[in-house]
């Protein structure tokens, strides 16, 4: 079988299926902007330049515009990629290509009779998403409005012209408008539960802090991307001079970067990051409070295992892979009662859920679980259960995506 896989970050969320359907044996193509993250053997790897036409003129357009050209322009480069592959004598059995970035716009153009797989990975709906969430960053306006409906547009073409299309959550196919909604399978990425699993024997050096934390510590954790918004950042700041009061021999490590994955743009000249860390600094004990950046993935997950309370915070929007990374590694998880975070987890019986913009509800839980770690401990197994048993990469999740492609080979779709 001949299969493209489009992603601009290849491979992005095909990391897994790639590598192993070129394993297998099939012919595999990656088209993409950067050069791959992880090392694909077997797949021949195409690069393309998005070139914007009339930069200049673009440049002085409305944001909307800007993002709207940049995306029918990843898609006009992808095409000529696929024409290429035709010229070479080279058609695909399977398309499969992630929506988000126009990528998919022309991909039928090119080879009509080619099944169309998209990644369905999130579409902007006004409402109960991410959009206007959070009052404090954004609210609804005729601006807001049709930013929304132009990010939709490359969704839209991809998801009609697609044969099939996959979202990893059910909260993230809901988000699809009926008809589309119904052409969405769901199967998640997979997490590889033998790599992320307790060890009571992890430790992490703080080398600063001059401090080694193992199970036995008292740790509180928070992870994201980057500390922004989004992942609620912002609440967690807010909780933390009250965690810290209740909880006086915890150590706090947060993880992330200072940049900015999604929304809002904080005040030119600072991040996040210190915008909020500014309004509880002379609250908190900076000697508890430890900033490490972005980790390599080893260390992040040896830093879970020695977590006494993982933290997760989220707009409802697309889920982090640290969540499911941390449930499996049996983390005692405190999460937001959003709807993708309640996808996963069930309020004291795999997790405990906080209001995400209640920093006193998020401290007074976060320091009763770290009270009661002996008393929640079958929460924390049951989080991992709820992994190994549904998203398990090896026994499910990848399984069932060959199957995805090959059925598609087949003619056989939703």
């Amino acid at each position: 079988m001949k299969v493209v896989f489009i992603h601009q970050n290849f491979p992005g969320q095909f990391k897994h299926v790639a590598p192993a359907m070129a394993a297998a044996g099939h012919e595999v193509v990656a088209i993409g902007v950067n050069k791959p993250a992880f090392p694909c053997p077997g797949a021949r790897i195409m690069l393309y330049r998005p070139r914007v036409a009339c930069a200049e003129a673009i440049e002085k357009a409305p944001e909307n515009i800007k993002e709207s050209e940049a995306k029918i322009a990843r898609g006009h480069y992808v095409a000529r990629c696929l024409l290429k592959l035709k010229q070479e004598g080279f058609v695909p059995d399977v398309i499969f290509a992630h929506s988000g970035w126009g990528e998919a716009y022309f991909v039928k153009d090119a080879f009509p009779k080619t099944p169309l797989l998209v990644y369905a990975e999130y579409y902007y709906q006004p409402f109960e998403g991410d959009s206007f969430f959070d009052p404090e960053f954004t609210r609804p306006s005729l601006e807001a409005m049709e930013r929304l409906r132009i990010k939709n547009t490359h969704l839209l073409h991809a998801m009609t012209a697609a044969d099939a299309g996959l979202s990893p959550t059910r909260f993230q196919r809901d988000r699809h408008p009926p008809g589309l909604r119904e052409k969405i399978k769901v199967i998640h990425d997979g997490i590889d539960t033998k790599r992320f699993k307790p060890n009571p024997k992890a430790s992490v050096t703080l080398k600063r802090a001059g401090l080694v934390l193992t199970p036995q510590s008292e740790v509180i954790t928070f992870v994201a991307r980057e500390l922004e918004p989004y992942r609620g950042y912002h609440s967690f700041m807010r909780a933390l001079p009250e965690l810290l009061a209740l909880r006086p021999n915890a150590q706090v490590v947060i993880v992330g970067g200072n940049g900015v994955s999604y929304g809002a743009q904080p005040p030119a000249g600072t991040t996040w990051k210190d915008v909020f860390l500014g309004k509880v600094t002379d609250h908190i004990d900076h000697k508890r409070v430890h900033f490490v950046g972005k980790l390599p993935h080893e260390v992040l997950t040896e830093l879970m295992q020695i977590s006494t309370v993982h933290l997760y915070l989220t707009y409802p929007f697309v889920l982090s892979w640290s969540l499911m990374e941390a449930m499996s590694i049996g983390c005692m998880i405190v999460g937001s009662r959003t709807a993708p975070v309640e996808e996963l987890i069930e309020h004291e019986k795999s997790g405990l859920l906080v209001d995400f913009f209640d920093p006193h509800q998020i401290a007074v839980t976060v320091a009763e679980a770290v009270q009661r770690r002996d008393e929640l401990m079958p929460l924390r197994e049951a989080a991992r259960q709820k992994i190994v048993r549904n998203y398990d990469l090896a026994k499910h999740c990848l399984p069932a995506q060959i199957r995805f492609i090959e059925n598609a080979a087949r003619r056989k779709f939703v």
